[in-house]
């Protein structure tokens, strides 16, 4: 209510939208629900409610619908979120990060670079409430902010009490070191920004890393980089993940991976070191079509668009045959092509292999089969069944890796 009054106060209503979450945790949470409306339909503000859609019962389970709200809203507002973050909620958030043995990276908490904008945050709760009672706002207080059931109330109402008792400066000592620890941070992250050569994707959540720009590096150097670049992929690193990761960059061979933890999964090729998150759905098995574009995930077959000649190195290209069942799926463990009449058929993964295809990128790459042979491998490689022959009916493909 504090920020409702503070923004109505500087900034023009018109630009303003203000979004109150009810996370189901009884009637004061309705209430104070409703007492926001009330007071933006007043001020003639816009006003967005959201609701628990089920429910909640962890301070996580909280934290993840009330942000997962707040996004959405500002995405379809086009608009920045300001919270009301207090320096009390820095420092209960700095004794959570200690206890849970966080690093320099976590220990910046609310001090952190971010795209939220927290204008309160060098206030105290003790200066925001003389501040209500000073306009005469009312507001409405949450019993579940006193629940012991949950760590922050434990932190906030007996562990910080103790601890203040027996070390006066205590708040501005913790504050003093968050400070410290957003500096560190703000100087790893302009590292890897120019240091580390990074790609994102905008469809899918994942991100590739130039392992050379990781080769030389120790440890304990890794321990400290890898946290601020998975968090360009959205990825938050607990010590365990961060101490695998670090030394998986420096002994995992090509093709291997490891599993982290939240659903990802990294995967080292050649180049890179691949992060992806590990429930991804892979494309099914299906009929290339003869008249149309067939798009299968990422990759698009079109028929009739190139000539395709015996000699032409282009693999993305391939005369496939029409008197049999056109199919694409993902190549599987065994998969074998008899890249040319006599030969011996080779291995489908050694292929890929040898055209420098590793990591992620392999383990979805398409194979294209007439009937239940294996003709074309995209990008890689065609059989002698999959160019032009006088007299065999079959169409020109061309596959193109959208995605890419």
């Amino acid at each position: 209510m504090v920020l409702l009054d503070a923004a109505a106060a500087t900034v023009p209503r018109s630009q303003l939208v203000v979004a109150t979450f009810d996370h189901g945790t009884g009637t004061a949470a309705t209430a104070a629900l409703d007492l926001v409306e009330r007071s933006t339909s007043t001020l003639g503000i816009k006003f967005v409610g959201g609701h628990a859609g089920s429910s909640l019962e962890s301070e996580a389970e909280f934290r993840e619908a009330r942000w997962n709200f707040l996004r959405e809203v500002a995405d379809r507002e086009n608009a920045i979120i300001s919270t009301a973050h207090s320096s009390d909620d820095q420092v209960e958030t700095i004794v959570m990060r200690v206890l849970r043995d966080a690093g320099a990276r976590g220990l910046a908490g609310l001090f952190a670079e971010s795209d939220i904008l927290r204008p309160l945050l060098r206030l105290t709760r003790r200066d925001l409430a003389r501040y209500a009672r000073a306009q005469g706002l009312t507001w409405v207080e949450d019993p579940s902010n006193t629940s012991s059931q949950f760590l922050r109330n434990r932190v906030r109402h007996d562990l910080l009490p103790a601890l203040r008792h027996v070390r006066v400066n205590l708040d501005a000592e913790l504050l003093a070191l968050a400070r410290k620890a957003a500096r560190w941070r703000a100087d790893v992250e302009a590292y890897v920004s120019s240091a580390v050569e990074l790609r994102t994707f905008a469809e899918t959540p994942g991100l590739d890393v130039c392992a050379n720009a990781l080769a030389s590096r120790t440890t304990s150097e890794l321990c400290v980089l890898w946290p601020a670049i998975a968090a360009h992929a959205g990825l938050v690193l607990d010590r365990r993940g961060t101490v695998r990761l670090a030394e998986f960059t420096r002994d995992g061979r090509v093709g291997s991976r490891i599993q982290l933890a939240g659903g990802w999964e990294v995967t080292r090729s050649r180049d890179l070191l691949q992060l992806r998150a590990s429930d991804q759905v892979r494309p099914t098995p299906e009929l290339l079509a003869l008249s149309n574009d067939t798009q299968w995930g990422d990759w698009s077959f079109r028929p009739g668009s190139a000539e395709v000649d015996d000699d032409v190195s282009d693999h993305w290209c391939a005369w496939l045959p029409t008197d049999r069942p056109l199919s694409v799926r993902i190549w599987e463990a065994g998969d074998a092509m008899i890249a040319v009449d006599g030969a011996p058929p080779c291995k489908v993964k050694h292929l890929l292999s040898d055209a420098g295809v590793t990591g992620h990128e392999r383990t979805g790459w398409p194979v294209v089969l007439a009937g239940d042979q294996v003709v074309w491998i995209p990008g890689v490689r065609r059989s002698d069944a999959a160019t032009v022959r006088s007299g065999r009916p079959g169409l020109p493909f061309v596959c193109e890796y959208t995605n890419r």
